[in-house]
């Protein structure tokens, strides 16, 4: 049985998708971008900033669905620009602690809402 997750402490949904999506124990959070969910703005021209926005986007679905990232077990990383991924991974990795989730880092020609960064992330109870 699927239950959907919503989260006010994440930017509404651009399309017919979910924030999440919870199966028995596995949680999938849609891909997010660095849109604040409060304001609607979007963090562009500083690839760090934008990417904790991301970050915390993830954080508001995995809380609302009762996880954190200790429950992350791999996460997908998309970037515009592959010259980015120091600074995206700098950030991303101070929101885990240690078992680090499984992950790739792949660079495509173009985002939604023409962003930096999009991450994705599975999650188990």
């Amino acid at each position: 049985m699927k239950k959907i997750i919503t989260s006010e402490n994440a930017p509404a949904p651009i399309g017919p998708y979910s924030h999440a999506v919870k199966v028995g124990n596995m949680l999938f959070v849609s891909g997010q971008v660095g849109k604040n969910p409060k304001t609607g703005e979007l963090i562009l021209g500083n690839v760090k900033s934008e990417t904790k926005q991301v970050m915390e986007n993830v954080k508001g679905i995995l809380t609302d669905a009762g996880m954190r990232f200790a429950n992350v077990v791999k996460t997908t990383i998309f970037l515009a620009d592959m010259n980015d991924f120091a600074a995206v991974n700098e950030v991303y990795g101070s929101y885990f602690t240690s078992d680090f989730p499984a992950r790739e880092t792949v660079q495509v020609s173009k985002l939604p809402l023409g962003v930096n960064v999009e991450i994705s992330v599975i999650a188990v109870d």
